[in-house]
């Protein structure tokens, strides 16, 4: 499911999954590359039993704060979903927890 609306995501972001629901800005375009990148956390999300995702998610990018750079694109579910998002078949054969890989 797709919503539309101007709270969520923060400017700055044209996407976020909540629960596998993709909320969206209003004039962002929901291209195949955006919705694999977005599918690629819903897998995330349900291997990891949604609520660990979250945790790990909010902790690793806390981690990452004192670093150089974002610490949003240095997450290892980010990395694994922005390297593969062009890959639509990604899906197909992505290895349960493919992310590890990215720490």
């Amino acid at each position: 499911m797709i919503i539309r609306n101007r709270f969520l995501p923060f400017k700055g972001f044209t996407a976020i999954n909540l629960f596998g629901v993709i909320l969206v800005r209003p004039k962002v375009v929901v291209n195949p590359i955006l919705l694999n990148h977005e599918r690629i956390h819903t897998r995330q999300m349900l291997e990891m039993l949604i609520v660990g995702f979250y945790l790990w998610y909010v902790v690793e990018w806390l981690l990452r704060l004192p670093r150089k750079g974002s610490a949003y694109r240095h997450i290892s579910l980010e990395r694994e979903a922005y390297a593969h998002e062009h890959d639509l078949g990604y899906i197909e054969h992505r290895k349960h927890f493919a992310w590890v890989h990215y720490l």
